[in-house]
Parts: C-alpha cells; structure tokens; sequence
C-alpha cells in the first residue's frame, strides 16, 4: 500500500469499510492484530501568550496544576499517548532554572515564582497516566514584543543586550552568536538534567519567519563569524545546523534514553527551486527562509523523530496534504528518524479557515490517507485547548475511526 496512488487507496479503504476484503486480506488479517504496530498519538500543549494553559496568567497555584491536570486526562480520554508541553515559551522557564526567570504566563509576572513547579509535576502526572511527556522549548524567541526594559532587570538579554535582535515587533537572541547558541543549550539542558522527560522538542522558530520590508540585522555577527561562508545564507543555515548538532549530543549525554525531536513548518523546499524539494508551491520555504535544513537533519541522523506540520487539507492547491506525507515518507527512509505529522486541529470548524475544515472527517481523512505510508509512525495534533473542546467533533471522529484502542508509542529506531 505504501505506494498506492490516492485512488487506489481510496477503493481498498472503501472495500475495508464495507467488509469486502479479498481472501489475501482475511489471511493477513490476524497477523496484522498479533503485531500491532506502536504510534504516537500527541498534543501539543501550548503556554505561550497563555494560548491553552493556565487559562490566564495569575491564578493561584492550586488552580494552575488543576487545569494542567484536566488537559494530561483530556489526553488519556482520547486515547492519546504524549503530551508535548511548552515550558519555555519566550527564553523563560515553567521550572525552577537557574539560567532563566520564572514565565510571565504563570503569574503575569516575569520572575514571579509561581509557589510550585509545572515541568516536574507534568512529568510526574503524565508518567502516572502512561502518557510520555515532550518538552517544548522554543531556542531564539525572548519576547513578543521589542522593549528590553520590560524584561525582568536580571533577564540574560538585558545582561547581555549585545545578544538581541529586534525584528517584526519582537525580540529574538540572534543565533549567528556562538555565545548565545551555548546559553540556549545549556538552559534547555537544565531540564533534561533534573526531570525524567521523554523528548527535547523544538518548533519550528529558528531563524524567524520573513516580514515584509523588515532585515534581521546580524551585519556585526556575520562580519565577525562569516568568514568562509559563500553567502549570509550559508552561515546562517551552519548556526543552526550547530546548534542541532551540538544539541543532539549533549541530551544524550545528559540522558541516554531522552529524545530529540523538531516540528519544522512542512516544506523543506519547494520543488520549483530544488528538484528534490516537494510538489508545493509554499511561499515559505524552511530551508530559505528560516536557514533551516530539516531535510538534512534527518538524513544526517541528528534527530530522533521530526513533525512536519502538514497543516493544509488533502487538496490544498500551494501544500497538498496528500502530496507531502509521500514526500516526507521518502525523506525519512532508511534514517531511523520517526515520523510524526503534525495536524492542523485548530482549523477544523475556524469559518476562516477553506471549505475542507467544515467538515469533521477532514481530520480523520488524514489518518486514513497516512496509513498508506509505512514510515508514518503517528500524530500530534495543535493543540490541547482544541482536543478537549472539539468544536465540530474532529477530534472525536478521529478517535472513533482510529483509536479505539490504546497505542504504545514507537520505541527509538536510531
């Protein structure tokens, strides 16, 4: 089935549904039950500008770790496996850190300690639950907007204003500084150190993305450290290709058994300016763009797992769902990476969003069209506030069609 056309898929799941199944299928069919094959069934939980949890910043501790609570059982009653949890939103910390203040989501103010710890409660409620708990972390961004005076005066930015970049309205440390790449990692690694978590997780904010009429100024970085490069863009893309590779050794040797994993934006290249890039006609392209090579990641081996977040319904004209699961499934053969695909939950039912996402089978569509696809080792979905509310029954159309029973998540492959 792995490289069945759409149509040819689409009559054996037809046939499937209607209990038509050829003599070959019934024989197989008991095989396929006793070697059932492991998945990743995921959410994202976002804290950033409080887009899921806490429901607001400033609530009292006990109704913080209720609320976390409710979203890792909301998991479990969707029969989901992991939980990936967002814990430095904006180069902050959802723990105690020595390397970085207390997050203004919690309590509305940067520093402020919330009087308990959400990572290592997350951790330990999630394992208790069976679920694997991904921490989320997000490398450059410090601030969503561009006063350094409003970060707390003891931030590393303000020490360190040398570090920061303005641009599109908010503060980024620039990666081109070896300094700064060191400092991300060994913030990020703090967590590793002190909890049992099962996955370092990046989004996908490298470089950030393109605003129109704006220039990310790195001209001193680039003067200082770009010699030998051919062009900005080629040192851009070797920053964060150390900073992947560097980030790739050091969890492990924090934490043999923690994973590495990033959720890139879903088009590498597209294939009008690379012949191996994707039939898309994407006007961001990651590798471009964001000076991030997500294709050679995998084929270098420097991640466990990567999401691309094929966020577009089957037919989308510029990223056709259907056209880049095949694509990203040729990527990741013979890497040992996993790969997961990232879901697009938020759009279903969003009157926003194109005619597909009114209908609650789209998502459900996906997994079914995925299953074609013998590299495609399960799904995460955007976000926790959209898996507990499911505004049209996506979500649980999902769960009905696909997870019936509970799944183990995929074991390391690399």
């Amino acid at each position: 089935m792995r490289r069945m056309s759409r149509r040819g898929f689409s009559v054996v799941a037809a046939a499937a549904v209607a209990g038509l199944a050829t003599a070959g299928d019934a024989a197989a069919a008991p095989d396929r039950r006793r070697k059932k094959k492991r998945e990743l069934r995921g959410m994202w939980l976002a804290s950033v500008v409080n887009r899921d949890w806490p429901s607001k910043p400033g609530l009292p501790a006990a109704q913080q770790r209720s609320e976390l609570l409710a979203f890792l059982d909301s998991a479990v009653s969707r029969r989901l496996n992991a939980v990936v949890f967002q814990v430095r939103p904006t180069a902050d910390a959802l723990w105690p850190s020595p390397y970085e203040p207390w997050s203004e989501y919690l309590t509305g103010t940067q520093g402020k300690d919330p009087g308990w710890d959400p990572l290592g409660t997350a951790v330990q409620e999630a394992h208790r639950r069976g679920l694997e708990l991904h921490a989320w972390f997000n490398p450059f961004r410090i601030a969503n907007h561009t006063d350094p005076s409003r970060l707390v005066a003891t931030h590393p930015a303000r020490v360190h204003p040398d570090w920061v970049v303005p641009y599109g309205g908010k503060l980024y440390y620039n990666p081109g500084l070896p300094a700064v790449r060191r400092f991300v990692q060994d913030a990020m690694l703090d967590a590793v150190r002190k909890y049992p978590i099962d996955a370092v997780h990046w989004d996908d904010y490298f470089y950030p993305y393109p605003v129109a009429g704006q220039v990310f100024d790195d001209d001193a970085a680039f003067e200082e450290y770009g010699g030998g490069f051919p062009d900005r863009a080629s040192w851009r893309r070797d920053n964060i290709d150390r900073l992947v590779r560097e980030m790739s050794g050091r969890v492990k040797k924090a934490r043999r058994q923690t994973q590495f994993g990033i959720s890139p934006f879903a088009v590498w290249r597209n294939i009008a300016t690379d012949p191996t890039g994707s039939d898309t006609r994407a006007g961001v392209q990651t590798y471009d763009d964001l000076y991030a090579d997500t294709r050679g990641w995998v084929k270098k081996g420097w991640i466990d797992y990567i999401v691309p977040q094929v966020y577009w319904n089957i037919g989308f004209p510029a990223a056709d769902y259907a056209k880049l699961i095949p694509w990203w499934n040729e990527v990741v053969r013979g890497t040992g990476v996993n790969l997961y695909i990232g879901e697009a939950l938020y759009k279903a039912g969003d009157p926003a969003q194109p005619a597909a996402w009114q209908d609650p089978a789209e998502l459900s569509r996906h997994l079914t069209y995925a299953k074609g696809y013998d590299e495609v080792r399960g799904h995460i979905y955007f976000s926790a506030k959209e898996v507990g509310v499911d505004k049209i029954g996506a979500m649980a159309r999902v769960v009905a069609d696909h997870y019936q029973e509970p799944a183990k998540p995929p074991r390391l492959t690399a």
